[in-house]
């Protein structure tokens, strides 16, 4: 009997971690739209979601209807953050900022300028394709393989769509590396991109709309 609570317990948390992973792409979702997304019960996800509610790892508001009562949502707070994979980006930041101190305020600049070259230079080894769509594919894949939930869509032009960031807080912290970014992804895809970030709770987007 114990071993059976285990595992049901288990099979809990395994489709609560399928929620929280499901809602980290999305502004929010109601039972409904959850439940036909994983393949499970109405009443299974409810109770999930309460659950999650009660740990804080989730929150809700309810969005309007054309018709009708507004729809009950649930979104992502800032604590699910902990589901999400992060770079150990602390000592890199002390080390920028100890930078800073001996050798002026350039030399993180320097640094981190230097750190995405390299990083352009392992990504353009692992991408290639024929045409634009296939490189982009490629580097989104490699940017989901590294930690950024990323995916490649039409909206309606190619936009890699990035919903982590394991550095986020080395962008918080050198808002440079925001522009390094976009140009790193130029220069892996050899073509102009237009970087929109936005923040919200539980919510992280980066967007690389491509120019072509």
């Amino acid at each position: 009997m114990r071993k059976t609570r285990k595992r049901i317990s288990e099979v809990g948390r395994s489709q609560r971690v399928r929620i929280i992973h499901t809602l980290k792409k999305t502004q929010g979702l109601s039972v409904t739209q959850l439940s036909e997304q994983l393949g499970l019960s109405y009443m299974g996800v409810k109770q999930h979601c309460e659950e999650l509610e009660r740990q804080g790892l989730v929150d809700t508001w309810r969005r309007p209807k054309p018709v009708g009562r507004p729809e009950l949502i649930y979104r992502l707070t800032s604590k699910a953050q902990s589901y999400f994979p992060a770079s150990s980006n602390g000592a890199t930041i002390e080390v920028l900022n100890a930078a800073r101190r001996l050798y002026g305020p350039a030399a993180p600049e320097k640094l981190l300028y230097s750190l995405f070259a390299a990083k352009a230079a392992q990504y353009s080894k692992r991408v290639h394709g024929e045409d634009i769509r296939a490189r982009a594919e490629a580097l989104a894949k490699a940017r989901d393989e590294d930690g950024y939930l990323s995916e490649l869509v039409n909206d309606p032009r190619l936009v890699i769509v990035e919903y982590h960031s394991p550095i986020f807080d080395l962008l918080e912290t050198f808002p440079l590396v925001r522009r390094l970014e976009k140009e790193m992804i130029e220069k892996v895809l050899g073509l102009p991109v237009h970087r929109e970030e936005k923040t919200a709770s539980g919510l992280y987007e980066c967007r690389f709309v491509i120019a072509i």
